[in-house]
Formats: C-alpha cells, structure tokens, sequence
C-alpha cells in the first residue's frame, strides 16, 4: 500500500546493531478504513479515501454519518485521500494497517517512508527567529533596542512601497511540512507502531501521512 494515516506519539531512542543510539520518532500507523473509493468513469480520477481515529456519532454530522454508514463503519476523524492505491483490489469497509505498507525490513534491509505534516504554530515572530536575520548590531552607535530589528526596509521615492513577498515578521509555522525518506527503523504491527529514525513535524498527537 503505498500510503496510510497516522498519529505522532512521541519520540525516543532505539540502540542500531552496531550499537549507536538512534533518535526516532514514534507513528501510530492506522488502522484505516476504506470510506470511498474513486474512479475515472464517475469522479475524473482514480483514488482511495483513508479514514482514521474514532469519534463519537453525536460530534458527526448527518451527512459524514451515512458516508460512513456506506462503508459500514463508525464516524471517523480524519479523512485523507491516496492515488496511488490499486482500486481494483479494494472495496469500501477495508481496513489498512502498517502491516500492508510495502515495507521490506528484512535480513538488514532498509526501507524509507515519506512523512507529511503540519508544523507547530510559533505565533508572531520577529525576523531573527523567522528568518535567521542576525539583527541591526551594535548598541553603541546611537541606536536604542534596535538588536534584533530587521534594518531598513523600504525603497526611496519608487516604488515608494515594500514588494510582495519580502522577508519580514509574521506568523512563523502552523504549515505542512513533507520530510522527505526518513529511514524505518522497527515496525510493530501488533501496536500498529513504525518508529523512523529523525524528527516528524507537529505536536505529539497530531497527525501525519505516512507514504512508502
């Protein structure tokens, strides 16, 4: 399966066989269920629809609650569409679990997975934090708590005005983030846990996409 929905759970560490001490990430992986499955012919394209995390039916509106009565499920929290999945060999009410991952670990194999979520808010930001700017200097030279101020900013009589786009300070994270081949370092399918060698964005508890 070439993608699942998850949840971050923490990070901790984990010893290599050559000994060195790994830090990763733990990610619950599912289990999914199929809600929907997409086709040329109807939709215009092909995909799956993954849903993830139970919720009590009273939070569900009516419509979320018979599009999973069709699928023969309970109301879901996360719903996450895949277009890389074979349609042909699923049908709607399949559950997906990180044992269906085409994940090869085997005889010291490794494998790699792509992990896709959104990064912690920081809230405002000066552009020291945002950007790296390392601040107008010293204090010495006729300047009053100028040392973490971005400078000068504008032009002069054109354009008269600051372009579009200019590194300034603003809200600083609260964006999805893809982290490209994270490397898989133990899968539990029993817990339906993936541990990954490195960082994931988000909180804990927040969700991720897993992609193989």
């Amino acid at each position: 399966m070439p993608g699942i929905i998850g949840k971050k759970i923490g990070m901790t560490s984990v010893f290599s066989a050559e000994g060195k001490n790994l830090p990763c990430t733990v990610i619950e992986a599912g289990p999914c269920v199929v809600t929907q499955i997409r086709t040329v012919e109807k939709d215009g394209y092909a995909a799956v629809q993954l849903a993830y995390d139970d919720i009590k039916e009273k939070h569900a509106s009516k419509p979320l609650k018979g599009h999973f009565e069709k699928a023969g499920t309970t109301p879901k929290r996360k719903l996450v569409e895949f277009k890389d999945f074979d349609t042909t060999k699923l049908k709607l009410g399949d559950t997906i679990t990180v044992a269906d991952l085409d994940l090869d670990l085997s005889e010291g194999k490794i494998d790699w997975v792509d992990v896709t979520g959104i990064s912690k808010g920081k809230g405002f930001q000066g552009v020291v934090k945002r950007h790296g700017f390392s601040g107008v200097g010293d204090r010495t030279h006729g300047q009053k708590d100028r040392q973490r101020h971005p400078g000068s900013l504008g032009a002069s009589s054109w354009p008269s005005r600051i372009f579009k786009g200019k590194k300034m300070a603003g809200r600083m994270g609260g964006e999805r983030v893809k982290v490209l081949n994270l490397q898989v370092i133990k899968i539990i399918p029993e817990n339906n846990l993936i541990l990954v060698k490195g960082s994931v964005p988000g909180p804990n508890g927040s969700y991720v996409i897993v992609e193989d």
